[in-house]
């Protein structure tokens, strides 16, 4: 037993490994060209060049692996270790009202999806992901209400694509629309961003396009959003069941995780606030950050299938687009009445 357990690690492993590599090289790159181009930064950078070469050379099967590692367990890492570089303070910035707007933004977003999908004829099932999706943590909360409403992988595969197509699209967009509305100013740019993105590398990906202090605290506007996760899956488990008593009870069974690196985070933002993490020790974790949150970018780059984004049906389409400007227009007006 424990020598196919190895031999399975091992494989495991190797099929990593491709896509670690291109993963690296992209990031490498990156870093040196933005030595160039300053203004752009090293993070901007690796997302682009991530989609020039993953949709021109280097999109085989051979590299999905690698980029899916590179993207989820390498920024999850970086994501623990920016928690050691940052003091509780800057977890205060966003204050009752950002987690009073981050609130009602995803209930605007599970209602606006639950209506636009039924106006547009999908099933409840569709209309229930697309809800998690949007408006907590793309694929992770998805992956998490599937079971809980017993969809099927089919539906699951489309609403996975469309969250992440819409995410992307408003990744390049909101950096945009927050210069022209506020400058780029720190709080409103990153609520805008980390109360508004689908998923965790989005909103790394569209903070870091501004500035660093924007990655920094859109991250926070975003881990805020997903530990929310386990309310608003259950709350969507109730809706599905809500004519039986029974499927509720074992809807409420079902047990969901909050993210391990949501955890991390604040353990680690727990001790550098409590002065546990020397500043040469947090000067270590913050480059050690950026570097591997480079590398996860470049991977998010590499993972973008231009051919994806075009094959999308009309409605599946219209759908992530209706949506997408609902929380564009909800996110503006939250961050004039609470900002």
């Amino acid at each position: 037993m424990c020598n196919k357990r190895r031999s399975f690690l091992i494989s495991d492993t190797l099929h990593i490994i491709p896509g670690l590599i291109v993963s690296i090289i992209v990031s490498f790159i990156s870093i040196l060209l933005s030595k160039f181009i300053p203004n752009i930064g090293a993070a901007t950078i690796s997302i682009f060049l991530g989609m020039v070469v993953g949709n021109l050379f280097l999109n085989q099967k051979v590299f999905e692996k690698g980029y899916r590692f590179s993207e989820t367990n390498l920024l999850s890492v970086s994501i623990v270790l920016l928690g050691g570089t940052l003091n509780i303070s800057a977890l205060i910035q966003v204050g009752w009202s950002g987690i009073l707007l981050i609130i009602l933004q995803m209930s605007i977003t599970i209602i606006a999806a639950l209506f636009i999908g039924e106006k547009l004829g999908f099933s409840e099932n569709f209309r229930f992901m697309m809800a998690s999706g949007n408006a907590v943590c793309g694929s992770s909360a998805i992956a998490a209400t599937a079971p809980i409403i017993k969809a099927d992988d089919k539906e699951k595969g489309i609403v996975i694509t469309i969250v992440n197509v819409t995410g992307i699209f408003l990744m390049f967009l909101l950096p945009l629309i927050s210069k022209f509305l506020y400058n780029q100013e720190v709080i409103n740019t990153s609520a805008m961003i980390g109360g508004t993105l689908q998923s965790i590398g989005q909103v790394v990906a569209s903070g870091a396009m501004v500035n660093e202090n924007v990655k920094d605290l859109a991250t926070i506007f975003k881990l805020i959003r997903v530990i929310f996760l386990v309310i608003v899956v259950l709350i969507l488990g109730h809706l599905k069941y809500r004519k039986n008593d029974n499927d509720i009870d074992n809807s409420n069974k079902i047990k969901i995780k909050v993210p391990w690196y949501v955890i991390g985070f604040f353990i680690t933002c727990t001790l550098c606030s409590l002065k546990l993490i020397p500043n040469g020790l947090s000067h270590v974790f913050k480059e050690l950050s950026n570097k591997l949150e480079i590398i996860a970018l470049a991977a998010i780059g590499l993972k973008v299938n231009i051919k994806d984004l075009i094959k999308q049906g009309k409605a599946a389409s219209l759908y992530g687009l209706f949506i997408g400007l609902a929380q564009i227009i909800s996110v503006i007006i939250l961050i004039y009445l609470f900002l």
